[in-house]
């Protein structure tokens, strides 16, 4: 009786977990979600401040699915499209926008694959659209449109990163055709060069575990530049960062630029791509 007991119990525990793990697998998804926020002490793109050396705030919500595919949204504070363009100008309405423009939204998809065949090659390809909700002053007072779409790809081996972005809108950042330029930005590219070097796996276990050095170099070449008035410019950047347990991400950068010392990167009398630093504390999720 004893034996039969263990028996029937044996046999009801393996059917119970047989159940579960039938109810896992049937209820396990190919979609998974990730995201973070942070706090930064500027908002940097392509070595230029966007916010005036003031902090930002910055986000973002992505949605993963098995295959490789992905979806997702990145938003952060901007100050550029308000700010006053040009050299010694007090003029209010020298500026990108009229009202709004201090938020940027970006709405990506693509499909990215890591370690193909464990050969340590990987890769991303995709597209990105630029959106800068607020009221333009519009082509007739000399302003092109600041939205502006990319499509980009980029090869990854190991830490090592390569990557080209191309403009396919019209308007690049508000470089375009205007009653003053007979020239679009259509064919302007990005072409950058990024290294994560895992510091912390050299270290071992502790709490610098996470820590990894950042290098970049980047070319931002604008089609028809002489036309548009030479905003063509590199951008460099070192930085270092920790990811703690929990998800947290501190860390701290530094970046310059060459070729954007005149008045066509000038934003409240202040050149936005001088060598600066940033830091900056994340949470991931």
């Amino acid at each position: 009786m004893r034996k039969s007991l263990i028996t029937v119990a044996v046999l009801g525990a393996l059917t119970a977990s047989s159940f579960v793990f039938a109810a896992e697998t049937e209820n396990k998804s190919d979609f998974t979600t990730s995201g973070s926020v942070g706090l930064f002490s500027q908002y940097i793109f392509r070595g230029l401040t966007q916010t005036d050396r003031k902090p930002a705030l910055q986000g973002n919500f992505d949605i993963n699915h098995a295959s490789g595919l992905y979806l997702g949204i990145w938003s952060s504070n901007i100050s550029w499209l308000r700010d006053k363009y040009g050299v010694g100008q007090t003029d209010e309405t020298q500026t990108v926008y009229g009202a709004g423009g201090n938020q940027e939204i970006d709405i990506y998809a693509g499909f990215k694959k890591d370690d193909i065949a464990k050969t340590g090659l990987g890769i991303d390809i995709g597209a990105l659209q630029y959106y800068y909700p607020g009221s333009e002053r519009g082509r007739n007072n000399g302003w092109a449109k600041a939205n502006t779409t990319e499509v980009y790809g980029a090869i990854n081996y190991y830490w090592l990163q390569a990557k080209y972005s191309h403009v396919v809108s019209k308007d690049a950042w508000g470089f375009g055709r205007t009653n003053s330029v007979d020239a679009d930005a259509k064919g302007t590219y990005y072409a950058e060069l990024n290294a994560n070097i895992p510091i912390g796996e050299l270290i071992g276990s502790g709490p610098l575990k996470g820590l990894s050095a950042v290098a970049h170099y980047g070319k931002q070449e604008f089609d028809n530049d002489t036309t548009l008035g030479g905003p063509s410019y590199e951008d460099y950047k070192f930085g270092i960062q920790n990811a703690f347990d929990g998800g947290i991400n501190v860390g701290a950068f530094y970046t310059d630029t060459k070729g954007t010392r005149d008045t066509m990167w000038t934003y409240n009398g202040k050149n936005i791509g001088e060598e600066t630093g940033t830091f900056f504390v994340q949470k991931t999720f």
